[in-house]
């Protein structure tokens, strides 16, 4: 795969996440039950999320399209990505994703990863004002909960899957400053320099776990790459990855993928995508001259390569979710015009 997004991949790329879109089974429902009433088929309590495996997978496959056709208007999937936006995104429809979040039982409903996807959502939506005002009532729900849950956590979760803080908390706070709203954003830096201010000593030795899609130091780098002051990130990174040469040999190999017919083993095809962006965004951050750069920029260009490699495998446990991470990678966190 070629290391850009041109329209012929976008097109690739564009087609697998709107067929998972319309896919309602195989589905992994996460599922908050208090009575037989509650039972039901996944497209009667999920509206818009109810396709590409699970509720999360839904939102950031809306989100792919939604940023495909920001890139690539004219794209031979852009009729049917427009059509997809225009039916499943209606006020009618939100207001049975609404109701189902704010029922008693489910404040922690896909937290933190499924909220910071529905985030990114909503802002990739700009150009899309009536979907973007049909979905403000589910946006709302979960920015009003996020300062709750943050006040009440006493240590990050340090997992490379779905709970991992630091993770979400990027997305949370790319969200606050697309959109404006500095009291979250206040809220999400001072969380994170609460959270992990104070952390050292990180080894990549431990990395990865055998199904992890996220690396745990990479995620809580990438965050606090994010913050204000770029110096202080510089000194902090040296005492938190310590193991990062800064005479330019070679660090961090490419996680190996196995067969990715099993879901969780298909985690690891993204894990190398996802420490691609991270290892790009932390090198970005610190200064021009940094002796650490040049091996981030290697470890960069060699997860890119291995990551790509798999971004299109045709295996549903990957299909589902794969190619928005490809897209995010390959584009960046915010898009142009954005």
């Amino acid at each position: 795969m070629r290391n850009r997004l041109d329209p012929a991949l976008a097109e690739r790329l564009a087609a697998t996440a709107l067929d998972a879109i319309g896919r309602e089974y195989p589905n992994h429902l996460s599922h908050w039950l208090d009575g037989d009433d509650d039972v039901g088929a996944p497209r009667e309590l999920h509206p818009v999320f109810y396709g590409c495996l699970d509720w999360h997978s839904a939102v950031h496959n809306h989100w792919l399209v939604a940023r495909l056709l920001k890139l690539f208007p004219d794209g031979g999937f852009s009729a049917r990505g427009r059509r997809l936006l225009d039916e499943r995104i209606t006020p009618e429809a939100v207001a049975g994703e609404y109701a189902y979040l704010a029922a008693p039982g489910r404040e922690g409903f896909e937290r933190p990863y499924g909220w910071a996807w529905l985030l990114a959502l909503d802002a990739e939506l700009a150009p899309w004002r009536e979907q973007r005002q049909a979905l403000a009532p589910l946006v709302e729900l979960i920015v009003s909960r996020i300062p709750h849950w943050l006040a009440a956590m006493p240590y990050p979760v340090r997992s490379g899957e779905h709970a991992n803080t630091a993770f979400a908390l990027g997305l949370m706070l790319d969200w606050s400053r697309a959109t404006g709203n500095e009291a979250l954003g206040e809220t999400i830096i001072s969380s994170a320099q609460r959270l992990y201010l104070s952390d050292r000593g990180a080894t990549p030795a431990f990395e990865p776990s055998g199904q992890d899609f996220l690396s745990p130091m990479l995620a809580e780098a990438d965050l606090m790459a994010r913050l204000p002051d770029a110096a202080k990130f510089a000194d902090w990174l040296a005492d938190f990855l310590p193991a990062i040469p800064d005479n330019g040999d070679r660090w961090l190999d490419p996680a190996r993928v196995p067969d990715s017919v099993d879901y969780k083993l298909a985690h690891l095809a993204g894990l190398n995508l996802s420490r691609a962006w991270m290892l790009r965004a932390i090198g970005t951050a610190l200064p021009a001259g940094d002796p650490r750069r040049p091996a981030l920029e290697t470890a960069h260009a060699a997860h890119v390569e291995a990551g790509l490699a798999v971004a299109l495998r045709e295996d549903y446990g990957a299909s589902h979710w794969l190619p928005t991470f490809a897209v995010y990678l390959l584009s960046g966190p915010t898009s142009p015009g954005q």
